[in-house]
């Protein structure tokens, strides 16, 4: 349990934080995405635990770290003792583990057989790392987080095709992370070919048909889903839609989140300013904003009821932990300790009014 205080002037005002979950976790993949030769270089995973572990409010701090998998962070093909160091490392600056980003990128889950079997052995390598985390005790929640790795225009020269493609290797990704007792978790993005549109992302889950796969929604990418970017004839919002018009975005958002929020496992908080954008290798997507982004479309904290609550108000508890997602912000920003603190902010208004109490 954590409590904040407040003192105005002769009285005290006593704000008391007492929902421990869901814990709130900043992602480290940030320091990567987007960065690399073709633009800044990347912010290591010493920085990024450091500024994370710094990040305080009113006495709140980030409870844990979701992981990128992927160079220069980390060598997927490290032995059982790396696995012991990364650990031990994140657990140094008091932090847990959460959810795992799988490389899955070599190989696009529609391409040969060759790069469908890469694209599966990348998520078992994940997953082994995913079990001994859990083994370890750091890791006490969290899923591994997949996309297809394949574009939107090669997605379309086949969409029926292609489809069956990705399904085929998810299903087998799904087996072999049930091996390992992980979930996997499809992000929704509009730059993923038969994940671009909220309509594809959900025929795909259903036609590869596991147990132990669902959705993984990020308040950026899933704004872009109502915008029908990559994807027109699945828009939600009106073509002439103006975003001064919120109670028109809201049914929108409620349209959305009321149908991919049943098969959502692992949740991202963002911001968004209604565009895309796109750095380095990184395709265009939806753009992430800072919180405090005076741009921003959403209203952070109660848009993310739509995703933490269902139709009727009532907290889902689907994840016991969420996570800022910012990609592509300049090293500027990012290493200013304030980015963090104002993310941090953000984040616990959102547990604040979504959250609930566990032992």
């Amino acid at each position: 349990m954590q409590y904040r205080f407040i003192i105005h002037h002769s009285s005290f005002t006593i704000i008391m934080s007492v929902n421990n979950y869901p814990k709130l976790h900043n992602a480290t993949w940030p320091g990567i995405v987007g960065k690399g030769p073709d633009s800044e270089p990347p912010i290591s995973l010493d920085d990024i635990l450091t500024m994370t572990a710094a990040a305080e409010v009113d006495g709140v701090k980030f409870d844990g770290v979701d992981l990128g998998l992927f160079d220069p962070h980390y060598d997927l093909d490290t032995s059982d003792d790396a696995i012991k160091r990364l650990a031990d490392k994140v657990a140094a600056h008091g932090l847990e583990i959460g959810s795992l980003v799988a490389p899955i990128w070599g190989g696009p889950a529609m391409g040969t057989k060759e790069d469908q079997a890469q694209f599966v052995e990348m998520v078992r390598k994940s997953c082994h790392i995913g079990q001994k985390l859990r083994e370890m005790g750091i890791r006490p929640n969290g899923v591994v987080r997949i996309d297809s790795a394949s574009g939107v225009q090669n997605w379309a020269a086949d969409p029926v095709g292609n489809s069956k493609l990705i399904a085929q290797t998810f299903r087998e990704a799904c087996d072999v992370a049930a091996d390992f007792g992980e979930r996997l978790a499809a992000e929704g993005e509009i730059c993923w070919g038969g994940m671009h549109s909220w309509k594809d992302m959900i025929e795909t889950l259903e036609a590869v048909d596991r147990k132990n796969i669902g959705f993984q929604a990020d308040m950026s990418h899933t704004t872009l889903y109502l915008l029908g970017y990559n994807s027109p004839e699945n828009r939600v919002l009106p073509v002439d839609f103006q975003w001064a018009d919120r109670e028109t975005f809201l049914e929108g958002l409620k349209k959305l989140t009321a149908a991919l929020r049943p098969w959502t496992i692992d949740f991202h908080v963002a911001q968004n300013d209604g565009t895309v954008h796109g750095t380095g290798s990184h395709d265009k997507t939806g753009r992430h904003c800072l919180a405090t982004d005076p741009n921003g479309k959403l209203d952070i904290a109660h848009d993310a009821g739509l995703w933490l609550r269902d139709e009727n108000g009532a907290l889902t508890k689907a994840f016991k932990h969420i996570c800022w997602d910012g990609c592509m912000f300049d090293n500027a920003v990012m290493t200013k300790q304030q980015t963090w603190n104002d993310i941090l902010a953000a984040m616990i208004k959102v547990r604040e009014l979504h959250g609930w109490t566990a032992p």
